[in-house]
C-alpha cells in the first residue's frame, strides 16, 4: 500500500495540507508528518521514513520539500512520487546565515512580532488584508513557537545540496509554483523540472508562497489530479 505523506514547512502543521488530505482521502492512505521536533532535514526524512510502512507519495510544502526530496534520496525504492510546492533545492547562499539568525533572534524576543513581520511577504500581495488567512496563519506559527522556529531555521541553514541529487530522482516528480511567490518563485520551479528526469509543473495563479492555504481548493485539485492520473491504477 502506498501512503501519501503531507509534509509542512517552517513553523507550520497540518492547518497547510488539511485540505489536500481530505481530497486524496479516496485515493491512497493519508498520514499527515509532524516534523516540529526535527533539528535537520536528513533527520526529519529519516524519521519520517522510519515511521511510515511501505510506499510513500511525499508531498512537502516550502521546508517540506526539502524533506521529501532528501526521503528520495536516502531511500529511492520507497519513494513512488513526489510533490513539491513553493519549495527549493539550492544549498545555502552567502549571507543567508546572518539574516536567518536576525529571525532566529526575533522569534526568540516574540513569535507573536515574527508571525507579523514574516508572513505578509509570504503571501499575495492581494491577500494580506485578508484578516481571516491572516489570522489562521498567524495563529499557527504562534502556536508552534520560538523553539520550533529556531530548530527549523538551523535545519534550513545546514539543509543538503539538493540540486546535486535532483538528476538522478527515478519517481515522478510534480512541482506546484504560484504566481505571486516572491520567496520560492516559479523560475526556481522551472530549474527543478529541467534537473529532474520525469517532472509536471503545475502553476497556481493569485497565490503567494502559502499556495496551499491561500488557494487550497485550486491547489488541492492540481495535486488530487496528478495523483490519480499516475497512481490511480496502483492502489
Amino acid at each position: 500500500m502506498t501512503t501519501l505523506v503531507l509534509i509542512p514547512g517552517l513553523v507550520s502543521d497540518t492547518v497547510v495540507w488539511a485540505p489536500l488530505a481530505e481530497a486524496a482521502s479516496g485515493l491512497m492512505a493519508v498520514r499527515h508528518a509532524d516534523i516540529s521536533g526535527g533539528t535537520s532535514i536528513t533527520g526529519m526524512a529519516r524519521t519520517l521514513l522510519d515511521e511510515t510502512d511501505g510506499d510513500i507519495v511525499a508531498v512537502g510544502h516550502s521546508m517540506g520539500g526539502r524533506v521529501a526530496m532528501e526521503m528520495a534520496h536516502i531511500a529511492p525504492e520507497r519513494i513512488s512520487g513526489l510533490v513539491l510546492a513553493n519549495t527549493g533545492h539550492h544549498p545555502k547562499r552567502e549571507g543567508e546565515e546572518i539574516k536567518r539568525q536576525q529571525m532566529i533572534d526575533l522569534g526568540n524576543r516574540s513569535i507573536d512580532e515574527l508571525a507579523q513581520q514574516w508572513l505578509p511577504p509570504m503571501l499575495d500581495p492581494a491577500r494580506v488584508g485578508d484578516r481571516q488567512l491572516i489570522a489562521r496563519l498567524h495563529a499557527m506559527v504562534v502556536k508552534a513557537g520560538s523553539q520550533v522556529h529556531e530548530r527549523h531555521i538551523r535545519a534550513l541553514i545546514g539543509r543538503p545540496d539538493a540540486s546535486a541529487y535532483i538528476a538522478d530522482l527515478g519517481c515522478p516528480v510534480l512541482l506546484v509554483a504560484a504566481r505571486q511567490d516572491g520567496w520560492s518563485p516559479i523560475a526556481q520551479h522551472r530549474e527543478i523540472a529541467e534537473a529532474a528526469p520525469d517532472t509536471e509543473l503545475v502553476i497556481i495563479e493569485n497565490a503567494g508562497h502559502f499556495a496551499p492555504v491561500e488557494r487550497p481548493v485550486e491547489t488541492a485539485a492540481a495535486i488530487t489530479e496528478w495523483l490519480a492520473r499516475r497512481f490511480g491504477e496502483t492502489q
